[in-house]
């Protein structure tokens, strides 16, 4: 009777466990090396890679900063990393998947480049852009920036709503960029307190009111990588699975 008792819990717990979904693709993050604020080397990102395949990513999508002052990256440069990192893995035969795109920075390079149509480094069929702000201030022209994106078929996305000072005290501004058709991206590692307690509340508070499209890890290092691994084991990380994530439709 006590063999049926445990057999039957220990198969209802395999049963339950199936139905766990798990993030299989990240779609920011900086590994593509000496390229801006993320890893140096490209024993670094591989090294970083091969942590990822361990916990079951199967594609990334590496999104390196393009700020007019400080990373003036291009297609052309992000591309040529890629293709190298991509030999590497390949070479090394790391089951994982390399795409890249870009974080966009709010600035004045950005909106020119909208205004001038230049073709910008999206991610996915939908074509979404990842853009972020300042952390500190806000910017009167997200309205704009999410109307000229739009206009010209891409999908915007905001970079880590929750680490924004300036959104802390200030959530109905999240509310209208919802509505505007803003999706957003939540990094992992908010919901262990690792940037701030308020990101942390408002990580939270986006779960809880089903306003998060897409889960990061922004990785940038190997402290990043171990925040990234704390934050599965926590409740809110789970909750977050449920909702409609689209990384998995990338």
């Amino acid at each position: 009777m006590i063999t049926k008792v445990f057999s039957s819990l220990f198969k209802r717990k395999t049963e339950n466990d199936k139905d766990v979904p798990t993030l299989t693709v990240d779609m920011h993050s900086h590994l593509l090396p000496a390229i801006d604020d993320g890893v140096t080397t490209y024993e670094q990102a591989v090294g970083i890679l091969t942590e990822f395949v361990k916990m079951g990513y199967k594609k990334m999508v590496i999104t390196p900063h393009i700020m007019g002052d400080f990373y003036r990256n291009t297609p052309e440069i992000i591309h040529d990393k890629l293709d190298k990192l991509r030999d590497i893995v390949k070479e090394l035969q790391l089951p994982i998947t390399l795409e890249a795109a870009a974080e966009y920075y709010l600035d004045e390079s950005f909106i020119e480049k909208l205004k001038n149509k230049e073709p910008l480094l999206s991610f996915g069929e939908k074509k979404y852009v990842l853009f972020e702000t300042s952390y500190m201030n806000s910017s009167p022209y997200t309205t704009q920036v999410i109307f000229m994106l739009q206009s010209q078929g891409y999908r915007p996305v905001l970079a880590h709503p929750e680490r924004y000072v300036y959104l802390f005290e200030n959530f109905d501004t999240l509310y209208a960029l919802k509505e505007k058709g803003c999706l957003f991206q939540m990094n992992m590692s908010s919901l262990i307190g690792y940037y701030s307690k308020p990101s942390k509340m408002i990580a939270e508070r986006l779960i809880n009111e089903k306003m998060v499209d897409f889960i990061g890890t922004d990785c940038h290092n190997e402290k990043h990588l171990a925040a990234v691994k704390d934050t599965t084991a926590t409740n809110y990380f789970k909750k977050a699975l449920q909702l409609n994530l689209l990384n998995n439709t990338l």
